[in-house]
């Protein structure tokens, strides 16, 4: 399956280096198809990282390729037990914390795979041995170019055109100026003035499907504080019933029936924990319904009531 192209020249020459060290002979063709560019481009790719020190064999015939030189290796990562350690922890609990889980788990094989060995193996002994009380939030995990291009466009004070997906799966553009990105709760928030509506309001970075900066500038209130803003907000939401239910199904097939920008999922004993917000306690009950799958509603205990109220419409509705 082609890796998902990277977009800086840059950024393609060292994509190209970590396939040539994880693969001991590539082709062109497939090297082409991996990095989103052409063989052309490849062969330029190759020279550059020659120019650069890397010995990069390119063999021509049938079964040619590319190759590094045989025995060449990165030199180690010269990085402190301590230092080591605090990158390890960092991408294990940004991981746990909203960032996407595929992100992370690249990151860590990098580091690792230059490492001494000696401290290649202790690193190893922590991932290991290291648990978390906190689940992890994949469903959560916003898009990295998302993410990127709405704190560069904080930090310049540019204005920004988004398609954003509302929590009922709606979508809309509109235009934002990003006052600042906000962590908070296992979830990322931007929070900006909003074009459309004339106010300045909360957005979920997760549910952010396109960014794309503008040439338009703005000021920053001065006396606006993003945290304080974001956190305010999200106690006024109008859809205020956290509902909790465990679905008695696999991660898996609760994902392919569940839009992660409605609701985050969970493993637990017995199924998976489904955590969302609702406007309409009855509506939910519809959804629940509708899932098809056997579930146990842990909160709020008024769910269970409109539960009910639907089997019983049901009944009524399979009597006439």
């Amino acid at each position: 399956m082609p890796h998902p192209a990277p977009s800086h020249p840059t950024t393609r020459v060292l994509a190209m280096l970590e396939l040539l060290q994880a693969n001991p002979r590539m082709s062109g063709t497939e090297l082409a198809r991996r990095l989103g560019v052409d063989e052309r481009t490849v062969r330029r790719y190759a020279a550059r990282l020659d120019d650069l020190g890397v010995p990069v064999v390119a063999e021509r015939g049938r079964y040619g390729g590319y190759r590094l030189m045989p025995g060449y290796k990165l030199p180690p990562l010269m990085l402190t037990d301590d230092e080591a350690t605090a990158v390890v922890l960092g991408l294990l609990a940004g991981r746990r914390m909203g960032l996407p889980g595929q992100a992370t788990e690249s990151a860590l094989a990098k580091v690792e795979r230059v490492l001494p060995a000696a401290l290649r193996d202790r690193v190893q002994a922590l991932r290991d041995t290291l648990g978390f009380t906190l689940a992890a939030r994949d469903s959560a995990a916003p898009d990295t170019g998302a993410v990127l291009t709405l704190a560069a466009a904080a930090r310049e004070r540019r204005r920004v055109r988004m398609r954003y997906r509302s929590w009922q799966g709606a979508e809309t553009e509109r235009d934002l100026d990003p006052y600042g990105l906000v962590f908070h709760s296992g979830r990322w928030y931007v929070t900006g003035h909003d074009h459309r509506s004339g106010e300045i309001r909360t957005f979920r970075v997760d549910r952010v499907a396109a960014a794309e900066p503008g040439t338009a500038r703005f000021e920053t209130p001065a006396d606006l504080d993003p945290v304080q803003h974001v956190t305010r907000s999200l106690a006024r939401v109008p859809y205020a019933h956290e509902v909790e239910v465990l679905l008695e199904t696999t991660l898996g097939e609760a994902r392919r029936r569940i839009p992660a920008t409605t609701a985050t999922l969970t493993e637990a004993a017995g199924g998976v924990v489904m955590t969302t917000r609702a406007e309409r306690l009855d509506g939910m009950a519809r959804m629940l319904a509708g899932l098809g799958f056997p579930f146990a509603v842990r909160r709020p205990d008024e769910l269970r009531g409109h539960v009910r109220d639907l089997a019983r419409s049901l009944r009524e509705q399979a009597e006439r």
